[in-house]
């Protein structure tokens, strides 16, 4: 249940309560757990810092977002089906009712939350917790303090934005991801420092609505760590999305001025000194390891900021799990959800541990990035023989009548057994494929039977099995026969 502990019920004197399972930190990992937890007949406390479990993801990560983004894209469409001879009429974007909508996708899912906090008789905290020992909690909310004892806790407090080096300043021209997404205003210039996903994401937003969005980016290329191939595409379309991308640019003042924000770049063929009305800094994230009390335990934290645990999310701490951003990368909330059920399970003395290396990622741009398991580049650093298979959505029928032709589809095979070791896909939808390639690859799926699956047409997901087809020389809208004794087929 969602409980605001009253000062009439918990005067200010420490108080004692007891529970089966403490979860600090109400995100995807955090609610997940504690639902699975009370489903297990666990008596469960959830404790989070807004009024109903969420996290970052839901208050101010993933669905906000993704709200904006899907709003975004509408918005390109409309502009893009006027070569289709559909017009609209005075295309205009009303932000306040923007905002409202988002906002009120969020007090939905939210909501949702809370009831099922309170069908599964989870005791719901707003508050914040600080450790006490391996065995109790302090509990602070807004008009009482108590202490929790525990048989287990499991920490799910995540992470947060990373901060821009040396700056030494705060402004309301100055924005992370979370200030970034309150749409206040709409700048007329933006410079989004950092070319990962969530200035590429955010950055799409804000462009949409009208500001010209320069990104700057130190390394060669966009999304360091993701195929090249997969980004190009992506990099073509955002070429036209921003007004500029600056690559192998490095920031190196930041200041503000009257008119903005002043910036020093130093880099080959750049204007050394703009001023932007705004700078969103997008530099990653870090973990929120710095929990109080954490030094009354034996919980070790590694030079990174992540808890190390083991492959059941045991801390150094008996009694103590950790799980999510809080542990390590990759930064994802569905790994989150994941790794607290699995954590639950070995409370609840079930015989399980982490063995999944198939962890799926989304970047949702447009076009969306999707990829699971082995990645090219993975491959090619550690040498392994592997063949790749692409299928190229200008032959795909599906594409083609949603003007969508510039996605790709590309399967990692190892030749001798032909088991497919990685998926990656770019294009419109391509978060919604990428499922396909996590069962594909869990269950040990080869390139002949992956071909064989019958996939409904047109859809986009006949993608996959053509780019099995490919594979064998066999594919019925590509004419690429098969070439022999090639371990990477690159075109």
């Amino acid at each position: 249940m969602v409980h605001k502990i009253k000062s009439s019920l918990f005067p200010k004197t420490l108080m004692n309560r007891s529970t089966e399972l403490a979860v600090v930190g109400a995100g995807p990992g955090g609610y997940a757990a504690a639902f699975l937890a009370a489903d297990l007949g666990m008596r469960v406390t959830l404790i989070g810092r807004e009024p109903s479990p969420g996290g970052v993801c839901l208050y101010t990560g993933c669905i906000p977002s993704k709200t904006l983004l899907h709003a975004t894209k509408l918005i390109k469409e409309a502009r893009q089906a006027r070569k289709w001879g559909i017009e609209f009429e005075d295309l205009s974007i009303n932000l306040e009712k923007l905002r409202n909508w988002n906002n009120g996708v969020i007090r939905r899912l939210t909501g949702g939350l809370r009831q099922l906090s309170e069908q599964r008789s989870v005791d719901y905290v707003q508050g914040n917790a600080s450790i006490v020992d391996p065995t109790t909690l302090s509990i602070k909310t807004s008009d009482s303090e108590y202490q929790l004892t525990f048989e287990h806790l499991l920490l799910a407090t995540g992470s947060r934005p990373a901060t821009f080096p040396g700056l030494s300043f705060t402004s309301e021209r100055l924005l992370d991801s979370t200030a970034a997404l309150e749409l206040t205003d709409i700048p007329e210039t933006l410079l989004v420092i950092g070319g990962g996903y969530i200035g590429l994401e955010l950055g799409t937003v804000v462009s949409a609505l009208g500001s010209k969005v320069t990104v700057v980016e130190i390394t060669s290329g966009l999304l360091p760590g993701i195929d090249r191939d997969l980004v190009s595409v992506l990099s073509r379309n955002l070429r036209s999305t921003f007004h500029e991308i600056l690559l192998q640019t490095k920031v190196t003042l930041v200041e503000e001025v009257a008119e903005g924000i002043r910036v020093n770049f130093e880099g080959s063929s750049v204007e050394p000194d703009r001023v932007f009305g705004k700078i969103l800094v997008a530099i990653g994230r870090i973990p929120n390891s710095n929990i109080h009390g954490l030094h009354n335990t034996k919980v070790e934290v590694d030079a990174r900021g992540f808890v190390k645990v083991d492959a059941q999310y045991r801390t150094g701490e008996p009694t103590i799990f950790a799980i999510g951003d809080l542990v390590g990368e990759p930064m994802l909330a569905h790994k989150a959800s994941f790794e607290g059920r699995m954590a639950v399970e070995v409370i609840a003395g079930h015989k399980v541990e982490f063995e999944s290396k198939i962890i799926p990622a989304v970047i949702f741009t447009d076009p969306e990035i999707a990829w699971c398991g082995l990645t090219e580049g993975e491959a090619t650093h550690k040498r392994w023989p592997v063949q790749v298979a692409r299928f190229p959505w200008a032959a795909s029928g599906r594409a083609i009548t949603l003007d969508r032709s510039d996605g790709l589809t590309k399967l990692i095979i190892e030749p001798k057994t032909e088991r497919i070791l990685g998926i990656g896909v770019v294009g419109t939808c391509a978060g919604e494929l990428i499922a396909e390639g996590v069962v594909a690859i869990e269950m040990g799926v080869l390139a002949s039977d992956l071909k064989r699956f019958i996939h409904p047409h047109p859809t986009l997901s006949e993608t996959l099995m053509e780019s099995a087809e490919v594979f064998f020389g066999q594919s019925t809208n590509v004419y690429r026969p098969k070439k022999k004794n090639v371990q990477d087929e690159t075109e």
